[in-house]
């Protein structure tokens, strides 16, 4: 760990890379070894490394790679969602070649097209599609009434009616006017198609525990970073969750901030894929997915760097899209 620490240049190294270091060391390295007469051994024999092939998941790997795992067998693995960017997956052959790793391909259980055709679209958060997807599946006919009126109408959509009648309290970003002028857009424009968050759970969390099982790991480790903001980074509060008789949760870099992560790429030379460094992404996920705040920009890079990438995504998710485009006038209009 010292000799580690020691080869990072000073100008470099920030706080949280040097406690990543160590804890990650502290959670994947054995107990005992060296000079001592204890028997090395780890509570963590079987590990799994969830990749995406976006920025976060390189330094992650790098991090495990750099510090070693002498007494566990890593299975660094990524599901393939249905929309991915070709970039993507080079990126996965650029990381087995530079590391000399294996990257386990999986099919997600649900692909994003099947989950889309199945459950719905998504359109602007999984929030906003999960409450819609809700009141759509009662029949809801998109009325602005009293919340004891339309609870009387439908009794077994509370939360969604309490989302729609900004019944969540003063304020509450569980409201539907946390996104301006939405239920007035609703109002006058039904949606004439499905939509939901459902395309997330069966290619990304049903997928992941499908994995595990397979796996069977004792510890899972994801590249998920606190200060990126999103779903994700909000559903946890620390690095690490002790599951009592399952397979614990470790998040390496969780406390890395931009100016850490931009340390740490200078500092070893981190390199990311084409989405990054050509198309211009800040980050990625399942490409161009309605949820993602900048998935314009990225149909445009699709459009011009990966044409089959763009016609798929126009066919799965074409109608959300126009929904958010429609809904975007709506609000230049009301905002006069």
């Amino acid at each position: 760990m010292t000799e580690l620490l020691d080869s990072v240049p000073k100008e470099n190294m920030t706080f949280e890379m040097c406690n990543a270091f160590v804890k990650a060391w502290g959670k994947i390295h054995g107990y005992g070894g060296g000079k001592s007469e204890i028997q090395p051994f780890t509570k963590y024999p079987k590990i799994m490394v969830s990749v995406s092939g976006g920025a976060d998941s390189d330094i992650m790997i790098d991090l495990i790679e750099r510090i070693g795992h002498p007494l566990s067998e890593v299975h660094y693995v990524f599901f393939d969602t249905g929309i991915e960017f070709t970039a993507t997956k080079r990126h996965l052959d650029y990381l087995e070649n530079k590391y000399g790793i294996q990257i386990e391909r999986y099919r997600a259980k649900i692909p994003v097209p099947l989950g889309c055709r199945k459950y719905g679209v998504p359109f602007l958060s999984k929030q906003v599609s999960q409450y819609i997807s809700r009141l759509q599946k009662h029949g809801f006919k998109w009325e602005d009434k009293p919340f004891e009126v339309l609870y009387a109408e439908y009794p077994r959509c509370k939360a969604a009616l309490r989302w729609w009648c900004n019944r969540w309290g003063d304020h509450s970003k569980m409201n539907i006017s946390n996104n301006p002028w939405l239920k007035e857009f609703m109002v006058q424009n039904p949606p004439q198609f499905l939509i939901s968050d459902g395309c997330c759970s069966g290619a990304k969390k049903k997928t992941s525990a499908m994995i595990e099982k397979i796996i069977n790991p004792d510890l899972n480790c994801q590249g998920v970073r606190k200060a990126e903001g999103g779903a994700r980074s909000t559903a946890y509060t620390s690095c690490f969750d002790e599951v009592f008789g399952g397979c614990d949760k470790f998040r390496p870099i969780f406390w890395f901030k931009k100016e850490d992560k931009a340390a740490y790429e200078a500092a070893f030379e981190i390199v990311h894929s084409d989405c990054y460094t050509v198309y211009g992404f800040q980050r990625t996920g399942c490409a161009c997915c309605p949820f993602g705040r900048h998935w314009e920009d990225e149909l445009c890079a699709a459009e011009k760097y990966e044409p089959n990438l763009y016609r798929a995504a126009v066919n799965i998710f074409g109608k959300s899209y126009e929904y958010t485009k429609k809904y975007r006038e709506f609000q230049k209009k009301m905002k006069g």
